[in-house]
């Protein structure tokens, strides 16, 4: 698949959840509610992507900070049975949230 259409995709699901499985590590999870939903607000409305976080155009990483906390997202693509990485045709993407401590 080409860049430009993996990025569209990643962008169509980072920007309204849908396409994949969102995943929140622990850490976010237990976060008061309310800045559990700024910090996936933030993920949503990414849009600092350079170089550095996005080498190959994929627009598949981000990284932003919270009240002093740094987050990290990531989209990770799995094989269709879930079972394993892969760059099918259709793979099924997992949008991570995490604070970079957890990573």
């Amino acid at each position: 698949m080409k860049p430009d259409r993996i990025r569209d995709l990643n962008d169509t699901f980072r920007s309204t959840f849908t396409g994949g499985r969102i995943a929140m590590t622990a850490g976010v999870a237990a976060l008061p509610e309310a800045l559990t939903a700024h910090v996936l607000q933030r993920v949503r409305s990414f849009e600092q992507f350079d170089s550095d976080n996005d080498p190959h155009g994929e627009h598949d990483f981000g990284a932003f900070e919270v009240d002093g906390d740094r987050y990290f997202w990531k989209i990770d693509y799995y094989a269709p049975d879930m079972d394993g990485l892969g760059r099918s045709e259709r793979p099924r993407r997992v949008l991570t949230v995490m604070l970079a401590d957890e990573y």
